[in-house]
């Protein structure tokens, strides 16, 4: 059986994140030879294109190898004023510069995000989606999770709760389906 690494970026800071409680509990529903690593995105420094004719700052250094050592990428973000989050998106341009050196290239991505709100992170996922083909990352197209955190989304040990297991087993099922067809 292949071994596949998944590189999961969480776009939100905060301690508290729903975002990252999320990330952990969609980590639990990985299929047996999958394995998950969370990339940290909150010590990288503005993407100044200064930069690229220099070494990297060991976080951005960091931060590409944990991408670049992944068979895929998980995303999964908030959504902040309409869009996604500026951290994410400033991880974004980290991971794909210099020019010619992105190491998001190939990689098949997942997207997906909890909000208080009833729209979810619908604008903030369509906004990553865009910047994703340009960073030629095939993406999951269906099914497209929205979710709104409701009382029942996370049960007391912080996995995914009933109403909401089997649909979101379903998204990890499809997702680990694109990268094996990715990976072959």
């Amino acid at each position: 059986m292949s071994q596949y690494t998944i590189a999961v970026v969480v776009g939100s800071l905060r301690r508290d994140s729903l975002n990252a409680k999320l990330a952990t509990a969609l980590e639990r529903l990985g299929p047996p030879g999958f394995s998950f690593n969370r990339v940290l995105i909150g010590d990288l420094p503005l993407y100044n294109q200064d930069a690229d004719a220099q070494e990297a700052a060991p976080a951005v250094a960091r931060f590409r190898a944990g991408i670049a050592a992944a068979q895929g990428v998980i995303f999964v973000t908030p959504e902040y004023n309409r869009s996604l989050p500026g951290a994410l998106k400033n991880a974004l341009d980290q991971g794909s510069r210099p020019y010619g050196k992105s190491v998001w290239a190939g990689k098949p991505a997942g997207v997906l995000g909890v909000s208080p709100g009833a729209a979810g992170t619908a604008m903030a996922q369509q906004h990553l989606r865009n910047v994703l083909v340009f960073l030629d990352m095939p993406t999951l197209a269906q099914p497209e999770v929205f979710l709104q955190a409701k009382e029942g989304l996370f049960d007391a040990e912080g996995n995914i709760g009933q109403a909401s297991h089997g649909f979101l087993q379903g998204w990890m099922d499809r997702y680990a389906g694109l990268v094996r067809r990715c990976a072959a």
